[in-house]
């Protein structure tokens, strides 16, 4: 019988519908034992967001700076064969809930030595988050071997606009000739090939090799067209995000007005910097293809883009 702890946090339930779908073949499997952990904030986010209280959790979200937890029902001794860890993005971070479990002594102590596997539901923008997960688990002494990333179908421009409004009203459906905010449900339904892999995987003991056991399933595939407007944002976000930890802590009045500042600046630089960086990619898009190519395959390591094993799988 093999063991799989599968930990998630989510507020919009888009994330807990893509594990409940990846998940389904581990639990119809006899040979799986599968525990399930909704990990929760002692001090609870809220859905749909305020203004403020959006901008204000992004400082400590780009630092991993965790939030306290509410116990999980485990103690830490148990002995899984297979961890899977669901987490939001939060400003090209790992979201703060899913930082303070990993940063907890009874998380550090169920994943270490443990294979991982990461799953993520997000807008478009999830490298530095991956980045930052990939670090945090290798402190914690993990084997980071597959990363699922589901993201929303939308164009930029459009997102840009639907997915403020989902997190800010709690109104996700199309509008005004946008579409509906989030990953599509069929994105979500074919989550299922990840967990019919994983079941076959574990029949074989293939989580004790290292290795992906999700490659050739279009696991995470990278935008590159992204790559330098996330890194640009990610860059001024460690900038502002050390300046309004510097003038107070969360929820203090004194940084509303730096946050407003900030605010500003942000969604300038979306509408500058991000057209300007796609344009030059453009124009120097031969030039820059090689470096490219090589920063799409860090990005989308260790389970990669490949589709060789779909039609087995799906």
């Amino acid at each position: 019988m093999k063991k799989v702890l599968v930990v998630t946090y989510s507020q919009t339930g888009q994330l807990n519908a893509a594990v409940k779908s990846t998940i389904q073949p581990l639990l119809e499997a006899d040979d799986v034992e599968l525990h399930l952990e909704y990990i929760a904030p002692k001090k609870a986010y809220p859905f749909p967001w305020t203004f403020f209280q959006f901008f204000d959790v992004f400082p400590e979200s780009v630092y991993l700076e965790p939030t306290e937890m509410h116990p999980v029902i485990l103690n830490g001794d148990e002995t899984f064969d297979l961890v899977i860890v669901a987490y939001q993005v939060w400003f090209l971070s790992p979201a703060q809930p899913i930082v303070g479990f990993l940063k907890s002594d009874v998380g550090r102590a169920l994943l270490k030595n443990r294979p991982v596997v990461t799953l993520i539901a997000c807008r478009n923008m999830w490298l530095n988050a991956h980045r930052k997960m990939g670090k945090l688990l290798e402190e914690i002494g993990a084997n980071h071997c597959d990363n699922i990333v589901l993201t929303d179908a939308g164009s930029n421009l459009a997102t840009f606009i639907t997915t403020p409004r989902w997190l800010l009203t709690g109104r996700r459906e199309a509008f005004w000739g946008f579409p509906a905010a989030g990953v599509a449900q069929k994105d979500i339904d074919n989550c299922r090939r990840f967990g019919r892999a994983l079941s076959a995987a574990l029949g074989q003991n293939l989580e004790k090799r290292g290795a992906s056991l999700l490659h050739g399933l279009q696991a995470a595939t990278v935008d590159t067209g992204l790559i330098a407007s996330e890194m640009a944002g990610h860059r001024s976000f460690l900038i502002w995000g050390r300046l309004l930890r510097a003038v107070g802590r969360p929820g203090q009045l004194r940084r509303r007005p730096i946050l407003l500042l900030y605010v500003f600046f942000l969604i300038t630089l979306i509408l500058t910097v991000v057209p300007i960086t796609l344009v030059l990619k453009k124009l120097f898009q031969p030039l820059l293809a090689n470096k490219l190519a090589q920063q799409k395959k860090q990005f989308e390591h260790p389970s990669g883009s490949g589709r060789s094993r779909m039609e087995e799988f799906s």
